[in-house]
């Protein structure tokens, strides 16, 4: 068991924040990747551009897929701060969910999206079409919780993710 952490290494900060950019990039590259999709089941012709953006929102679903592997990886290998120990267990428990919720929707957007474009299933289009809703509601409720964990609650909890824990005696390594 891993033991018990009051923050997050560089390396999970740094993970946590590409694949942020990365989903965030997808959600802009979507209307390309759905051009090149609708015309790769014979529809209509999609722009130069638009096949640019299909081509980079497939390599950014993989790009994300992996990096979501490794980050956890290296939390079941290093794990995580606790919640305050003040938390209330209703925001203890809606904060695990939502993260159980991102890194499931993390792992299954590219899968679901891989199944349509190179498998060519329509219902698991449809599925990855569905889980960019599940992404926004999760985006939000892990922002307003974090804002308010920082100015309501004035925990250090969003601060963890911004700077690497700081250990005595010690260099911040992910495998300590």
């Amino acid at each position: 068991m891993p033991p018990v952490r009051t923050g997050y290494s560089l390396t999970q900060i740094a993970l946590h924040w590409v694949i942020a950019v990365l989903v965030v990039a997808q959600v802009v590259l979507h209307e390309g990747m759905h051009a090149a999709y609708r015309e790769a089941l014979g529809g209509p012709a999609a722009t130069e551009a638009e096949r640019l953006m299909g081509d980079l929102h497939v390599a950014g679903g993989i790009a994300v897929f992996v990096l979501a592997l490794l980050r956890i990886a290296l939390r079941l290998r290093r794990g995580a701060p606790p919640p305050p120990e003040t938390e209330h267990p209703a925001l203890r428990f809606a904060a695990r969910a939502v993260h159980v919720g991102f890194y499931a929707i993390i792992l299954l957007m590219p899968l679901t999206g891989a199944l349509a474009w190179f498998g060519g299933v329509e219902a698991s289009a449809a599925v990855h079409r569905a889980g960019m809703l599940a992404i926004f509601v999760l985006l939000l409720l892990h922002i307003v919780g974090a804002l308010y964990h920082h100015f309501v609650l004035k925990t250090d909890v969003m601060r963890r993710i911004l700077r690497p824990e700081r250990r005595s005696g010690m260099a911040n390594r992910d495998d300590t």
